[in-house]
């Protein structure tokens, strides 16, 4: 695919749409924007840094784009773990950190309007000072609600609460093109033509770019309690995992995490777990409006792990013991990448009655490889992530290896009826992978549907699909 250079009179088109402190070229360009949170998978410096501040600069900017043909990759807060926001064709980054406005509030609605660089922990707290909830709660609580939304990002909560696609109502997006449109609407019901909201959630900022978002929310839950339960062997512990889904008892989260992952992200934390000695753990998280119907659920759940083989069952119930748990939790990638010299990961998803035999699985194909594998993840709903970690491996064994154990890994899922990604999305880490894993008529459909919005491939190149050479 052949691209057109920015020019001067470029960079001089784009300052005049939006403002010279807004717009960065050559060195001072920051490194931040030339990577995501896996620098791992590659970074690469943009021609020119823009960061915008309305609907009308995305348009400008978009329309210029389109007509010179330039690549464009639209850029949240950076946390991604795919290389979604890595600008791999150069060209622009269209930063939305500035666009970070709560715009709107509807009470009698349950809605709020965003703009997509508002931060998930923004409207998550500004959302609970008016005792209502956002629920979809990724481990990394830095990332931008538009990004959340364009990967469909899950989270610990999405067991009892769903992902983030279930909490947008309706979307303003600028099209390749530079033309400004309205996706669905503030009503409860539309069978009204193709739902092309939906398709836009997890497209990864490859057919369009989001400027406002109506995000749905519910009512505050008054109590929530956490379980601490830990076992002894493997099996006991994800073996408990298909018990709560066919039981009527549901937890809102269920995590797992073994004990080497906790120790290392305490280490990484400087925090004491309630307990650290058992080889698995599996967290569990219990929301309501009563302080009795919690209790009367964390009850049932410990009888359902005891019976499951659980050593124990510690109830968190005080502020400073769940932050305890929860923090060493959402601090296991980061404790992973602290605990060896390189890694790999990926977040495959299964079906949830086969998540037990997919983690065995796994966990066989690590010693089989000799490669460390730290599986951690939303055992709830099926989506582990795997960290393989090269430690004192052979740089170049690692990275001969690597692609094969991964390989064994999605042919498991795919064999399960799983997928590639259950959260993380594809980037362009994980093209290669998805195309493996589709085969050609489905990625023939995928490039059916980008042509549509983007004839001419300029928005976030490379990522989900792979560019053709011509």
């Amino acid at each position: 695919m052949e691209y057109g250079k920015i020019t001067q009179e470029g960079i001089d088109y784009i300052i005049s749409v939006t403002a010279p402190d807004r717009v960065f070229t050559g060195e001072a360009i920051e490194y931040d924007y030339c990577h995501d949170e896996m620098p791992e998978y590659g970074t690469s410096r943009p021609d020119v840094v823009v960061q915008a501040m309305s609907t009308q600069e995305v348009s400008a900017i978009m329309k210029y784009a389109y007509e010179n043909r330039i690549p464009v990759t639209p850029r949240g807060a950076g946390t991604g773990l795919a290389g979604g926001a890595v600008a791999i064709y150069g060209g622009i980054v269209l930063s939305l950190e500035k666009m970070n406005r709560i715009l709107e509030w509807d009470l009698d609605g349950l809605t709020a309007v965003v703009e997509p660089g508002v931060l998930v922990m923004e409207l998550a707290n500004a959302a609970m000072e008016k005792d209502l909830f956002y629920p979809p709660e990724p481990g990394e609580k830095t990332a931008s609600i538009g990004g959340n939304v364009m990967t469909n990002a899950g989270g610990m909560k999405a067991v009892g609460y769903g992902v983030t696609r279930n909490y947008v109502v309706s979307m303003e997006v600028v099209l390749p093109n530079g033309k400004i449109m309205q996706f669905s609407s503030n009503v409860a019901k539309n069978t009204s033509g193709y739902d092309l909201k939906d398709l836009i959630v997890g497209s990864e900022g490859t057919l369009c770019i989001a400027t406002k978002l109506r995000m749905r929310l519910i009512p505050l839950p008054k109590y929530s309690y956490t379980l601490l339960v830990p076992y002894e062997t493997l099996e006991s512990c994800i073996g408990t995992v298909p018990r709560f889904i066919n039981s009527p008892i549901t937890p809102i989260a269920i995590e797992f995490m073994p004990q080497q992952l906790l120790l290392d992200a305490e280490k990484y934390l400087g925090k004491v777990m309630p307990h650290k000695t058992s080889a698995y753990y599996l967290i569990l998280m219990f929301n309501g409006m009563t302080k009795e119907d919690v209790e009367k659920q964390c009850d049932k759940a410990a009888q359902i792990c005891f019976e499951a083989g659980a050593e124990d069952v510690f109830l968190c119930n005080t502020e400073e013991r769940k932050e305890a748990v929860w923090s060493v939790r959402s601090a296991a990638l980061e404790a992973i990448k602290a605990s060896t010299t390189d890694s790999d990961e990926c977040d495959i998803v299964v079906p949830r009655n086969a998540i037990a035999d997919f983690v065995q699985y796994a966990d066989a194909k690590s010693r089989e490889y000799g490669i460390r594998l730290m599986i951690n993840g939303h055992a709830g709903d099926g989506n582990t992530h795997i960290q393989l970690c090269r430690d004192d491996m052979p740089k170049e064994k690692f990275e001969e290896q690597t692609p094969l154990l991964m390989n064994d890994l999605y042919a498991k899922a795919k064999e399960a009826g799983g997928q590639v990604s259950g959260e993380h999305g594809i980037g362009h880490a994980r093209a290669g992978y998805l195309e493996n894993f589709m085969g050609e008529d489905m990625i023939d459909l995928y490039r059916g549907i980008k042509c549509a919005f983007d004839d001419r491939y300029i928005l976030n190149p490379g990522k989900v699909i792979r560019v053709k050479e011509s």
